[in-house]
């Protein structure tokens, strides 16, 4: 029990005790003034009758005051779970997703892959022919160089020979 409970139990049982020990003091007949009449009644049953409605009318109060937030509690987490529902239906879509989307990357890839070396074979071969080509003509345009520089180097000396015999 909560705190407040206790305080309003005890509360009651205080009035229930003091009623209990005046109980010939609210009985004693009084001359009631209700406005259009006079009766004679005992004030202090009245008056404890009348505590006692209100106090009853207090805890219907509460009772159906209680049963309110408790609808409502559980509608909120009947619309908490259907959401909750949804965000992870919702997150297994995306990794759903994801995992196709991963999956055909990887096969685009594997079939990049076994693509290639067909394709790095053919390159190989086609640059190897292109370099043996290649190799000829630098041979050819080595021995033709070496010849040019022959040339000139006999008429660079052929001057000057002629120069230093004069």
């Amino acid at each position: 029990m909560t705190y407040r409970a206790l305080i309003v139990i005890a509360v009651l049982a205080a009035l229930a005790l003091f009623a209990f020990l005046n109980w010939s003091v609210f009985n004693a007949p009084t001359v009631l003034n209700l406005g259009f009449a006079e009766v004679n009644a005992p004030l202090g049953l009245i008056m404890l009758i009348a505590t006692s409605v209100v106090t009853a009318l207090f805890l219907v109060y509460i009772v159906f005051q209680q049963a309110g937030v408790i609808l409502e509690t559980r509608r909120y987490a009947k619309e908490l779970k259907s959401h909750r529902e949804l965000a992870d239906s919702a997150e297994a879509s995306r990794f759903t997703e994801l995992r196709n989307h991963l999956e055909t990357e990887l096969r685009r890839i594997e079939g990049t892959e076994r693509r290639r070396p067909a394709r790095e074979r053919r390159a190989q071969r086609e640059n190897r022919a292109s370099a043996a080509g290649q190799d000829g003509g630098i041979d050819t345009n080595l021995v033709s160089l070496s010849g040019r520089d022959r040339r000139q180097a006999r008429s660079r000396t052929g001057p000057a020979a002629r120069l230093s015999a004069a």
